[in-house]
C-alpha cells in the first residue's frame, strides 16, 4: 500500500496513513499519524512465514542487511543553540520496574528486550534496523527509528513484512518474530519528511516460533507441494496388506512398499549350508574363543601386527591391541575368529505416510510479557548521561570495519547541550553524542538512568543520524530526535493500542 498525497483545498490529506490519524479526533492538527502493516492474522502469519525458517528453507533473517537510508557521504552537523522543552517532563515506567534486585552489577549487561527490526524496503531488498520494547497498555510497543518503518526517501507507506526480533543473535529468534500490526508516527516526519521527528512506534502481534500445530496426514503430492513444515513416517505392514497396496497402485508406491534383508543365525560348522564368517574382535574375546575359531584363518583374517605412528597409535579405538614394544615401536595387532552362520532371506514390508502441519507456529506471549519493555521518558533536560544500543554494522566512510551487526554493542556518555543541525537532511534540532557506531544501529534506543541489574531504563531518544565532526571519515558523533510532548503524544497513542494473537 502506497500512500498518496493530494491537494484539497489548500491542505494536505492523505490517504490510509493521514485520513486514519485524523479520523474521530477533536484536534484539527493531530501530531500523530499511522498506517496499517499486517492488517490481520493470515497477513501476520504470511510475514511471519517469510522470515522463519521452515524446512531447512533459506533464513531471511540471515540474509538481510543493515538499512542505510541517508547518503553515503556523511551528513554534516553543525552544533548551535540550545533546546527549550514544550512542557514539564514526564516519565513512564519500564515493564518489571517493580522487582527488586540486591545485586549490584558491574558489567554492562544489554537489555534482553534490546533487538532488531527486520522488513523488505521499496526496493525488494531484505533490510534491518535496531529497536527496542518498550512500556505499553497491552504490553505490545516496539520503538524505532522512523526511517526504519516508513521509506521516507520515495514517499512511501510503511516498510512490507516488518517484525521486530529481541535479542537476536546469528539469524536466531530466541523470544519469537513480533510481527507489526500498526505503526505510529509524527505528522510532519510522514508528509514532510521532517527527520527532527526520526521515531516511530509500532504495535506487535503475540510473537510466534515454529513449533505447535497438529499434523494431518496428506497424500504424497500434497506434501511435495506444501512449504510449511511437514515429516513422514514409516510403518510396518503385512505382507497381505503390501500385496493389496500393490495390486490397487499398479506396484510399489509411498502405501506400499518392500525391503530385502539377509538375517544371519549362528549355527556350528557341520550344519548343513552353514556359511562361515569372520569378525575382528577384541585380544581378550579372542583369547576366550575356542581353537577351532582361532585357527586355519587365511588372509586377511590371519593375526597380525602393524606399525604405526604415534598419532595414530593416540587416535585409534578400534577393536585392535595396542602395545608399545620392547624396542618402542607403537603396535596394533588385530585378531580374528571364524563361526558359522545359518542366512535366511527375508522380506520386510512399509507403508510411509506424509504429514503436513498446519498450525506450524506457535504464540509464545505479548512481547511485554516475554522479554519486558523499557520506560519513556520526555522533556528531560540535556546533558544526562545516556546508554545507546544497537546492532551497529556498516563499514565508517574510509572503508573501516569496526562492527560486524551480529552482535549488539552499546555506547555511552552525556548528550550535547546544543542542537544538531543538518539542512541537507532536514535536521534543525536533534540531540548529539559522541559515538564511534556506524549504520545498522539506527532505531536503537538511548537510555537515561539504565539499571545494569534490571536491565532497565527509560528510553529518551533513538539513533537517527550518523556525523563525522573532525573529518577523519571515521564516524564520531551519533543523534537523534529530541522527545517533546508531542513525541509523548504520539507514544500515549500507540501504547493504548491492542494487538492479540495471530494463532490459535
Amino acid at each position: 500500500m502506497k500512500r498518496i498525497l493530494l491537494p484539497a483545498g489548500g491542505a494536505i490529506l492523505a490517504t490510509g496513513l493521514l485520513a486514519a490519524g485524523l479520523a474521530g479526533t477533536a484536534n484539527a492538527n493531530p501530531n500523530w499519524a499511522y498506517d496499517t502493516m499486517a492488517k490481520d492474522a493470515p497477513a501476520a502469519i504470511d510475514v511471519a512465514k517469510f522470515w522463519l525458517t521452515v524446512n531447512n528453507a533459506t533464513n531471511n533473517l540471515a540474509k538481510a542487511t543493515p538499512y542505510t537510508w541517508e547518503t553515503k557521504a556523511t551528513p554534516t552537523l553543525n552544533a548551535s543553540g540550545g533546546y527549550t522543552p514544550d512542557g514539564k517532563p514526564g516519565v513512564v515506567n519500564p515493564i518489571g520496574e517493580e522487582k527488586k534486585v540486591a545485586a549490584k552489577v558491574k558489567n554492562i549487561n544489554f537489555p534482553k528486550n534490546l533487538g532488531k527490526v527486520f522488513f523488505v524496503d521499496s526496493e525488494g531488498a531484505l533490510k534491518w534496523c535496531s529497536g527496542v520494547s518498550i512500556q505499553s497498555s497491552y504490553r505490545n510497543l516496539v520503538a524505532t527509528a522512523g526511517h526504519c518503518v516508513y521509506d521516507d526517501k520515495k514517499n512511501a507507506s510503511v516498510m512490507d513484512n516488518w517484525v521486530f526480533v529481541p535479542s537476536y543473535y546469528q539469524g536466531k529468534d530466541p523470544y519469537g518474530v513480533y510481527v507489526g500490526k500498526q505503526a505510529y508516527t509524527h505528522y510532519d516526519y510522514s508528509v514532510f519528511n521532517d527527520r527532527d521527528r526520526d521515531y516511530a512506534f509500532v504495535t506487535v502481534y503475540n510473537g510466534i516460533q515454529i513449533g505447535g500445530g497438529t499434523p494431518k496426514a496428506v497424500t504424497k503430492s500434497e506434501y511435495d507441494a506444501s512449504t510449511g513444515a511437514k515429516f513422514s513416517k514409516d510403518t510396518a505392514i503385512t505382507e497381505a496388506e503390501y500385496k493389496k497396496a500393490v495390486d490397487l497402485n499398479g506396484g510399489e508406491t509411498a502405501d506400499a512398499w518392500a525391503k530385502a534383508e539377509t538375517i544371519s543365525d549362528p549355527v556350528g560348522p557341520d550344519y548343513p549350508g552353514a556359511v562361515k564368517v569372520f569378525e575382528e574382535v577384541t585380544k581378550e574375546a579372542y583369547d576366550a574363543a575356542p581353537d577351532g575359531q582361532k585357527n586355519g584363518a587365511k588372509a586377511p583374517w590371519k593375526t597380525f601386527t602393524e606399525s604405526v605412528t604415534k598419532a595414530q597409535y593416540d587416535a585409534y579405538t578400534g577393536k585392535g591391541y595396542r602395545k608399545i614394544d620392547a624396542k618402542g615401536n607403537y603396535t596394533i595387532t588385530h585378531t580374528f575368529v571364524k563361526y558359522w552362520v545359518k542366512q535366511t532371506a527375508v522380506k520386510s514390508y512399509f507403508k510411509t505416510t506424509f504429514y503436513i502441519v498446519d498450525g506450524f507456529l506457535k504464540d509464545v506471549g505479548r512481547l511485554g510479557e516475554v522479554v519486558g519493555g523499557q520506560g519513556f521518558t520526555w522533556n528531560q533536560k540535556t546533558g544526562q548521561t545516556v546508554m545507546a544500543f544497537g546492532y551497529p554494522a556498516d563499514a565508517h566512510p574510509d572503508g573501516n570495519k569496526a562492527y560486524t551487526g551480529v552482535t549488539p554493542k552499546w555506547t555511552y556518555g552525556k548528550t550535547s547541550g546544543k542542537v544538531y543541525v543538518s539542512a541537507a537532511e532536514k535536521v534543525e534540532e536533534h540531540v548529539g553524542l559522541k559515538s564511534s557506531f556506524t549504520p545498522g544501529a539506527d532505531g536503537g534506543p538511548w537510555l537515561v538512568k539504565y539499571s545494569n541489574a534490571k536491565r532497565l531504563g527509560y528510553v529518551n531518544g533513538v539513533t537517527s543520524l550518523f556525523g563525522d565532526q573532525d573529518k577523519n571519515n571515521r564516524y564520531d558523533l551519533i543523534t537523534s530526535p529530541y522527545f517533546d510532548g508531542e513525541t509523548a503524544d504520539i507514544y500515549k497513542k500507540a501504547a493504548a493500542v491492542w494487538s492479540g494473537s495471530i494463532v490459535k
